[in-house]
């Protein structure tokens, strides 16, 4: 059977311009992989409670407002025979930067400049293109790819 996975995520920017990411270390291997603050959509959960929930999570900050949607992310992955769809919102927030991620997967959450983003994300397509298209001025683009690894189509 098919998995269908809706994902939420949330670029927060500091005064300086800066970009939130999370360090995530699911696999508890030591390696460590950034993203944007996000995560699944639970049953019953808007996907805007969803992304609440998942920056206080994962940051201990509070999402204020949600300002636009910034760009969708469609990942058909044929190995695991799932699809994720990712809804990247550009939000406000309030607080302190206090990760209490109760998986225990998120190692350090903090803010990068674009530059660091980009090295950041090196080798993550689904992850790096859309955002630093984002960071680039792009809106409410479209993104598909065929696998996590692969090469993506823009719309």
């Amino acid at each position: 059977m098919r998995r269908e996975i809706l994902v939420v995520a949330a670029i927060l920017l500091d005064r300086q311009g800066r970009v939130l990411l999370v360090g995530n270390d699911w696999g508890r291997r030591g390696q460590v992989r950034y993203t944007l603050p996000g995560g699944t959509v639970e049953p019953g959960e808007t996907v805007l409670e969803a992304l609440a929930r998942e920056v206080r999570e994962e940051t201990g900050l509070s999402v204020k407002a949600v300002e636009h949607l910034a760009y969708v992310i469609q990942v058909e992955d044929r190995r695991k025979n799932e699809r994720t769809l990712a809804l990247a919102f550009k939000a406000t927030y309030e607080g302190l930067l206090n990760p209490k991620d109760p998986d225990g997967h998120i190692v350090e959450a903090r803010f990068f400049t674009p530059e660091e983003v980009a090295a950041r994300l090196a080798e993550k397509g689904p992850l790096r293109e859309p955002l630093l298209d984002y960071l680039s001025g792009e809106r409410g683009r479209f993104y598909a790819y065929a696998g996590w690894g692969q090469p993506g189509v823009r719309v």
